[in-house]
């Protein structure tokens, strides 16, 4: 079941959020914010192209015995995972880059390890992704392809680079060490390779109803990038560098998974 291709798979985008965090050695001062916004922006564009041509699409192809009725999984999931990402949100306690104010439920924790808690949630459907292309691939699923499993794993990791510096470089900047703040922001990106792990394990249960679970995976990314991503990119000055980096973001992770699949 863990074949060197699917290893691979499961670590490069941990690699990415590592390469990312690893910036705040190279740097001596934070992010700004024109820098984070373009980032911020990259990042949202492949997320929403995952979601579509990688998880949507292929939850409706697999479908199409159903006829008419093909977009039937592909709603009804987007719409859990959508839900799913809506409770986590109010559950787990967590900080987002410039807001005062804690979102989740009540917590005694510091703002660090708020910080780290709010990638995380943003890392949560990301890995989960990755965890059900690649179930599928163990198992043989015919619409699921290496080439595409890839795709989505380099997609996520070139996002993941920037928030890994994203979260790196502040912890920096508000005074831990370099090695605290590169430990934080890898810790943020663990969630990933642990979630596609426990999704392959599951790959018996899930791959029968493959369509509701890429589309799961798609409803709770897009959560994150219109509730999170998308107004931290859009928000104060300079919200045309966010715009334009979605749009590279976009193509960027198009033309991986068109040119991988």
């Amino acid at each position: 079941m863990f074949r060197p291709e699917i290893i691979l798979s499961l670590l490069i985008p941990f690699i990415g959020t590592c390469l990312g965090a690893a910036c705040v050695f190279l740097s001596r001062r934070e992010l700004s914010p024109r820098t984070q916004k373009a980032l911020t922006g990259f990042a949202s564009g492949v997320m929403v192209a995952a979601s579509v041509w990688s998880l949507l699409i292929p939850a409706m192809e697999i479908s199409e015995p159903l006829g008419r009725l093909a977009f039937f999984p592909a709603v009804i999931g987007f719409w859990v995972g959508t839900l799913f990402l809506l409770l986590l949100d109010h559950i787990i306690p967590h900080l987002h880059m410039d807001a005062e104010k804690a979102e989740g439920l009540p917590a005694r924790l510091s703002r660090t390890t708020m910080m780290v808690l709010a990638v995380t949630l943003h890392n949560i459907p990301e890995g989960m992704a990755v965890g059900v292309m690649l179930a599928g691939l163990a198992e043989g699923a015919s619409q699921v392809t290496l080439g595409g499993a890839l795709a989505l794993s380099l997609g996520i990791a070139i996002q993941n680079f920037p928030e890994g510096a994203i979260i790196s470089m502040p912890l920096f900047a508000n005074g831990k060490s370099r090695l605290c703040a590169f430990l934080g922001g890898v810790l943020s990106g663990v969630v990933e390779p642990v979630g596609g792990v426990l999704t392959i394990l599951a790959a018996g249960l899930i791959v029968p109803a493959l369509p509701y679970f890429l589309s799961f995976a798609a409803g709770a990314m897009v959560y994150v990038v219109v509730e999170e991503l998308i107004p931290e990119m859009s928000s104060g000055e300079h919200s045309n560098i966010g715009v334009v980096c979605f749009a590279l973001g976009f193509t960027t992770m198009m033309v991986l998974d068109t040119a991988l699949a």
